[in-house]
């Protein structure tokens, strides 16, 4: 970080202090076998960083943390199964973030799913993604979201990355329109959209992060990589 983008030396603020501080965790298989072993192990590394985050005043907020997995297809095509939701053989999957207002809710999703269709992809069903509320602290929970996950099926013959360019489109365009609402939802924010990965994220304690998501418990819930992430910002100044 270049200290001639930051404000000048006054009082006790000093520009040298400015850096990053943030957690960051990485696990793989070197053979690339998917199995729930490495998503415990990404878990376990998240876990072992909590020191590099930040707690809140109640004692539960985080500062935020997250991993990222690979897509686990057999998981989603389980959990699609049980919702009544027909994937085709090409699809990608995401979270969502929504206010609690169902009004808000269907409009959200309406927005979404009108840039996907415009991008040739369409959105076969929504599953409310299991949370457990009891891990999260006062303070975050002032202005936690309802998480929905998203499945959209691609045209056949598709390649990944050709998904996932229009999937990028998509979300970018569904969000510049949530931006030009005069009561735009606050909490809108597409976590992650995607036919290659998938990220689990929020403000608890990096040891309850799968506490919070119980997906991430789940045997079925596979990947040969997990890169996990805990936020620490309290000693940069803030923007």
């Amino acid at each position: 970080m270049k200290h001639g983008s930051l404000p000048p030396r006054q009082g006790l603020y000093d520009p040298a202090n400015e850096h990053d501080a943030c957690g960051v965790g990485f696990v793989a298989n070197v053979k690339g076998r998917k199995s729930h072993e490495i998503v415990r192990q990404g878990l376990q590394i998240l876990e072992n960083l909590t020191h590099r985050g930040a707690v809140a005043a109640d004692g539960k907020s985080g500062d935020g943390c997250g991993i990222m997995l690979q897509f686990p297809e057999p998981f989603l095509r389980d959990v699609a199964e049980d919702c009544g939701i027909k994937l085709s053989e090409r699809f990608a999957s995401g979270l969502v973030f929504f206010s609690p207002d169902e009004v808000l809710i269907q409009r959200g999703q309406k927005i979404l799913t009108r840039h996907l269709r415009r991008s040739a992809l369409n959105v076969v069903g929504w599953r409310e993604v299991p949370t457990n509320a009891e891990v999260v602290g006062e303070q975050a929970a002032a202005s936690m979201p309802v998480i929905y996950q998203v499945f959209v099926n691609a045209p056949a013959g598709w390649r990944p990355h050709d998904i996932e360019r229009q999937l990028f489109a998509a979300r970018r365009f569904a969000f510049e329109d949530q931006r030009k609402l005069n009561d735009a939802d606050p909490l809108y924010y597409v976590v992650t959209l995607s036919c290659l990965n998938m990220v689990y994220k929020g403000l608890v304690q990096a040891e309850h992060l799968a506490d919070f998501y119980p997906d991430l418990r789940d045997e079925r819930m596979s990947s040969a990589i997990g890169i996990c992430h805990q936020r620490f910002s309290t000693n940069t100044l803030p923007r």
